[in-house]
């Protein structure tokens, strides 16, 4: 089909070819670092494997080749660029860390054994790619995951679930050999100040429902907070309306959950929530 063209893509870690429609519509794709080949509009299957034949000889590492994987339910339009899918776990710490020039003051604190800011982007990177690949572990009962989901002023969402069970947004708290207390509305660490955590949950949750509904489909969002590394982790019994997981290696129980989306419900939020557009917009 004259109208299909092969485009590389390299961002984010990835290595992919696209075929694309005339438009700029992306019809298929192609991982070149494990030969999986993904169509995401079927009338266009046969069109896209016919595009896609010439480039594969030498396009793959040794010992992968082309292969099909299963076809998306619904067409994805998602420019690359705005597609939150390609996001690993810590993605925005990862491009925090990776402008970050360490300046005199820095090194100083450093050599002095004190902690520095990047310190804490780094723990906080730990964290969320720990508590993303116990995410990844769920896509095999029908969720969907993102990571990294950007919001105005330079803020950002650190894991999006979308599955039978709902969605959920998980906020990601890396304390390593830390006691924790989790009360209605803060948290405090080895007894220290308290940290809003508990509120940021939940509006994280609230903006994110709002943000989905603006961007055309209503479902709830239910707040989670996870712990990475702690000691102990207390809650108070009142706390109800924001899901405390106290371990990294419990964010598999949400994997049971089930009731609220069918797998058409599920694609169609994942559409709408993967498009980076719509978050920065709101």
């Amino acid at each position: 089909m004259s109208d299909l063209s092969v485009r590389p893509w390299k961002r984010y870690g990835q290595d992919r070819l696209y075929v694309n429609l005339a438009g700029g519509k992306s019809v298929a794709w192609l991982d070149r670092r494990t030969g999986e080949i993904s169509i995401l509009v079927e009338q266009y299957r046969a069109a896209a494997l016919d595009a896609l034949a010439p480039h594969v000889t030498g396009a793959l590492p040794d010992g992968a080749s082309p292969r099909l994987a299963g076809a998306d339910p619904q067409p994805v339009d998602v420019p690359p660029d705005h597609d939150l899918a390609l996001n690993r776990p810590g993605e925005a710490l990862r491009a925090k860390l990776a402008d970050l020039a360490p300046g005199r003051f820095a090194r100083l604190l450093s050599l002095l054994g004190r902690k520095s800011e990047a310190d804490s982007w780094r723990a906080g990177l730990a964290g969320e790619r720990a508590v993303g690949a116990e995410l990844g572990r769920l896509a095999s009962s029908g969720w969907r995951v993102l990571h990294s989901v950007p919001l105005p002023r330079d803020v950002d969402i650190d894991h999006l679930l979308i599955g039978p069970g709902g969605v959920f947004t998980i906020n990601t708290k890396h304390h390593r050999q830390k006691r924790v207390w989790v009360g209605d509305t803060a948290v405090t660490i080895n007894r220290g100040a308290p940290q809003a955590y508990v509120r940021k949950s939940r509006v994280e949750a609230k903006r994110s429902a709002a943000i989905l509904e603006r961007a055309g489909v209503r479902v709830e969002v239910e707040p989670v907070l996870v712990f990475v590394g702690a000691v102990s982790v207390e809650v108070v019994p009142s706390l109800l309306d924001v899901r405390v997981i106290r371990k990294e290696r419990e964010v598999s129980a949400l994997g049971a959950l089930g009731g609220k989306l069918s797998p058409a419900q599920i694609e169609a939020v994942y559409a709408v929530a993967r498009d980076r557009r719509n978050w920065l917009l709101a």
